[in-house]
């Protein structure tokens, strides 16, 4: 147990030096180190102290793991300070409530010391609850544990069960250190093979899984250019400024013809394509002439009824045989909608603020099928939704993600971003596709492996070449159904554990 006095302290640094986990640190070793050291915080602590020390434990994790949101929110956004500081405190601490409601729910259903603690019930709470958070209420799985093992043998996993698989190996892992430690703090040697088998055998059955190719080839390799136009995100909406960015992806798409995909990012011209119709007529006749195919990230209007308001989207159009759009469906609150009353609308329209809403497409759409590949496409931070993207790999032979990272400034978000579209890749056994505005354009093997990475921060034309590949692995047949249901059942047997000796200790006890 730790020290009383200094317990949440100590867990808020847990929290904060679990980050460190992630992208672009990757010390993946804190992604169990971390969580063991809140579990034992949590050991003997009543309810409403476990409840705090888990919230302590969120607030470090979320504060330095999300601070950039603030370079987005206050920085590029121009909001008032007060209400990006509000925005951001709010967010954190939602996030940190998962993890105050998971001390709650430890010491008041699991209060039994133990291994089905350690190992079965603590680790299920953490993976329901990380799961819950990546789709609850639209849902925010940043920072899911998983991603922290893109570059070890435990990625062998993601095909099989995903991200989701990983983060439960790993406080699984995380229960065992502990268990460990009780031992050895009672001044015994730690004789059981339980622990050590934990935390030792998914290493080498990741690493063998890992050999496994899951996907087969579909089709010749296929030469794509990713244009990275770079433009300063305090300068892509300054209207003076229209032109030269158009300039910029025009030129570089022209000396690209020839290539046949060639892949705009995300929002690529600050203005609706609606208002440069000709320029889209005209690269459409060029790249045609050319046998390219031209995919590109924009921002359309369209008028679904007439006499109605037009729609926003934000859109991917591939304009190949047959012009497709592809409409982002998870949109980000408070930048591309606004949760929020109609007199709060008001307000922000009196305050200068951006409030009017994208609306979203539809939560399942085709594939772009375009220059020999059928692409999986995603918007920004779509791709951190694992279940979203697998309902279109049984036709997808590739993945393509089109952003703007540069809302976060040069900071750890657009590392930890590319991370999880690693993470994409590894579990659809596929290649990925990534065009940024300024950086990390890349192109991500089957394996999560770079194949290829723009320089940041420069305009640039990555070219590299994408194998189209069939089938699918498990991950992509299941979902997350199969985790689902071990999770409930390895609660429901720690539960049952607990309770069942608490009943018998009580019948022992001697009377008062």
């Amino acid at each position: 147990m730790l020290p009383q006095r200094w317990a949440p302290l100590l867990v808020l640094s847990a929290g904060a030096l679990l980050t460190l986990a992630f992208a672009p640190t990757g010390l993946w070793p804190l992604a169990v180190a971390a969580p063991a050291l809140l579990f034992l915080a949590l050991e003997g602590a009543a309810p409403r102290r476990a409840a705090w020390l888990g919230f302590c434990f969120g607030v470090g994790m979320f504060a330095a793991g999300t601070w950039w949101l603030y370079l987005s929110i206050q920085g590029f956004g121009k909001a008032p300070i007060w209400l990006a500081i509000s925005l951001m405190a709010a967010l954190v601490a939602l996030m940190a409530g998962y993890y105050a409601l998971l001390g709650y729910l430890a010491a008041r259903w699991l209060p039994v010391t133990g291994p089905w603690r350690w190992l079965a019930g603590l680790p299920a709470l953490w993976w329901l609850l990380e799961w819950l958070r990546g789709w609850f209420l639209s849902g925010f799985g940043w920072l899911s544990l998983g991603y922290t093992q893109t570059d070890t043998w435990l990625a062998g996993f993601a095909p099989i069960g995903g991200a989701h698989l990983i983060s439960l190996s790993l406080v699984t892992m995380a229960g065992a250190l502990v268990m460990l430690q009780r031992e050895w703090a009672t001044g015994g040697v730690p004789r059981s093979i339980l622990p050590w088998a934990v935390l030792l055998v998914p290493w080498p059955l990741g690493a063998a899984l890992d050999r496994i190719d899951w996907t087969r080839p579909a089709g010749a390799p296929v030469q794509v250019a990713v244009i990275q136009g770079a433009i300063p995100q305090d300068q892509k909406w300054v209207s003076e400024n229209l032109e030269v960015t158009i300039t910029r992806y025009r030129d570089l798409t022209l000396r690209s013809l020839g290539v046949p995909l060639i892949v705009w990012p995300e929002a690529a011209i600050p203005d609706l394509a609606n208002n440069h119709i000709p320029l889209l007529r005209s690269l459409a006749q060029q790249t045609e002439v050319h046998r390219s195919s031209l995919l590109m990230g924009l921002i359309r209007s369209e008028v679904l009824e007439k006499g109605t308001e037009p729609l926003y989207f934000n859109s991917i159009l591939a304009l190949g045989e047959e012009p497709q759009f592809y409409d982002k469906h998870h949109l980000v609150p408070f930048a591309e909608f606004f949760p929020v009353p109609a007199l709060v609308r008001r307000w922000l329209r009196l305050m200068s603020l951006p409030y009017s809403d994208f609306t979203a497409g539809a939560a399942r759409q085709p594939p772009l099928r375009i220059a020999g590949l059928v692409l999986e496409a995603s918007i920004c931070y779509e791709d951190g939704y694992a279940s979203s993207r697998l309902p279109a790999l049984g036709e997808a032979t590739a993945l393509v993600n089109v952003t703007n990272d540069a809302w976060f400034g040069r900071s750890p978000a657009r590392y930890q971003h590319l991370q999880i579209s690693r993470m994409r890749a590894q579990e659809a056994r596929r290649f990925m596709i990534r065009a940024a505005n300024d950086g990390v354009s890349a192109v991500i093997g089957p394996r999560g492996e770079l194949v290829a990475t723009a320089p940041e921060y420069r305009a640039a034309v990555l070219r590299a070449a994408v194998e189209p590949r069939s089938g699918l692995p498990p991950y992509a047949r299941t979902g997350n159904l199969p985790l689902i249901v071990f999770a409930l059942a390895s609660l429901a047997a720690a539960l049952w554990r607990a309770r069942r000796r608490a009943v018998v200790g009580g019948a022992v006890r001697p009377p008062a």
